[in-house]
């Protein structure tokens, strides 16, 4: 039985913190194992333990380490990568920031070019690491996060249920979501924020204050992290789903909408126009705004309220959309053939 060992971030089942790389281990452990390998999970809790992890693993190893530990302990992987065959999985570059200090940049480059294999989950990452990193393009591999069929959302006829799934951070963007919504108070909507209040806790204070303190009050609902069986509610509930972040490699929150047949409003960064994708006939199965831009958001939010032709069209091609998804078995084939090729390499020092 082919063995490969998986570095996850200790947690990784954590209702109470969940996010869309933790759903990704998930998904591609259980893929692995269903499909025949020996799949031994290695919960790390900090990055400074990753190296007394790597040493237990016999030499020769095939390992899939997660970049958030993997990409910030450049040692303990430079001091492996002669004796392990190391794969690091990237969901975010640590070096994407641009506040990042230039040590991360330098550490995240070196563990990255040490590794066999890189895994990204996005071909906008992997265009990223290669241009800002200079790695191999042939030693970067893409191995999209996958998507469950889902039912279909009913949706209302003023299309007013709006819906925002991710972190209250900075990153996600909620304190420009919250201003758009201040600029439609007019309309008539309700908006739901799905996410971890806890993972920033000053930044989700001012932006929770912000939204009580003008003509929103009321009428966003800070729900928290919500379970896969509290998600499937507040999809099927939503009209539109709204993503304002001001980064992203892949975005799997939209693909989830889109399974739904929910159109999406989403910010023109990373990897997200590429998950957004387009319907058949080349359509957009939402709208993409700049990031950072509250007025650009709260114009697109209310042609969407108040436009009921665009709301039809939208949902039709988000249903065409739909049809052409691709499942988690394609993501776990694309990893599977990268962990053949890499447990064929001669890179390892025996």
């Amino acid at each position: 039985m082919r063995t490969v060992h998986v570095v996850v971030p200790d947690g990784l089942d954590d209702p109470a913190e969940p996010s869309g790389g933790n759903r990704y281990d998930r998904r591609v452990c259980q893929g692995l194992a269903a499909t025949g390998w020996s799949v031994v999970e290695c919960p790390v809790a900090a990055p400074a333990a990753l190296s007394g992890r790597l040493a237990a693993i016999p030499d020769g190893g095939l390992v899939l380490v997660d970049g958030l530990i993997g990409s910030t302990a450049a040692d303990s992987v430079l001091a492996a990568a002669n004796r392990l065959r190391l794969v690091l999985l990237v969901h975010l570059p640590l070096g994407v920031d641009p506040t990042a200090p230039p040590d991360v940049r330098t550490g995240e480059c070196a563990a990255l070019a040490a590794a066999t294999a890189v895994v990204a989950t996005s071909e906008w990452t992997r265009a990223w690491l290669v241009r800002e990193y200079a790695l191999d393009p042939g030693q970067v591999r893409v191995a999209r996060p996958g998507v469950d069929p889902a039912e279909r959302a009913p949706g209302t006829p003023g299309g007013g249920h709006l819906l925002c799934v991710g972190a209250v951070t900075p990153g996600k963007g909620l304190d420009v979501l919250v201003e758009a919504l201040d600029g439609i108070v007019d309309l008539s909507w309700q908006c739901t924020v799905a996410g971890s209040l806890t993972r920033d806790p000053a930044f989700a204070a001012r932006v929770r204050r912000r939204a009580q303190g003008d003509g929103s009050e009321g009428r966003v609902t800070w729900a928290g992290p919500l379970d896969d069986a509290g998600l499937v509610t507040a999809y099927a509930a939503a009209d539109l789903l709204v993503v304002a972040s001001r980064a992203e490699t892949y975005g799997m929150v939209v693909t989830e909408a889109l399974s739904r047949a929910l159109p999406v409003v989403a910010t023109d960064v990373g990897g997200l126009p590429d998950t957004l994708g387009h319907a058949a006939d080349g359509a957009r199965p939402g709208v993409l705004v700049p990031p950072d831009d509250p007025g650009a958001l709260a114009r697109a939010l209310r042609q969407w309220l108040t436009e009921p032709r665009l709301r039809d069209q939208l949902r039709l091609n988000a249903l065409d959309r739909r049809t052409r998804l691709t499942g988690w078995d394609d993501t776990t084939d694309e990893i599977t053939r990268l962990l053949l090729s890499v447990g064929r390499s001669e890179r390892v020092l025996r």
